[in-house]
């Protein structure tokens, strides 16, 4: 499924992802990540909007 992504550095922007675990969520990897080689982890929130929640290693 294709979502747009919202907040962080890749507001405005779309992936694709999936949704069909437990825990649907992505982690994408970017240049603009704090960490270098790192990714930028998004997810849906309540509404159903995919949501930036941070960067990771």
């Amino acid at each position: 499924m294709e979502v747009e992504l919202h907040g962080g550095p890749m507001d405005g922007e779309t992936a694709y992802v999936r949704t069909d675990g437990p825990d649907p969520g992505t982690a994408l990897i970017s240049p603009r990540c704090a960490w270098l080689g790192g990714r930028l982890i998004y997810g849906p929130d309540t509404a159903g909007r995919w949501t930036w929640r941070g960067d990771t290693p």
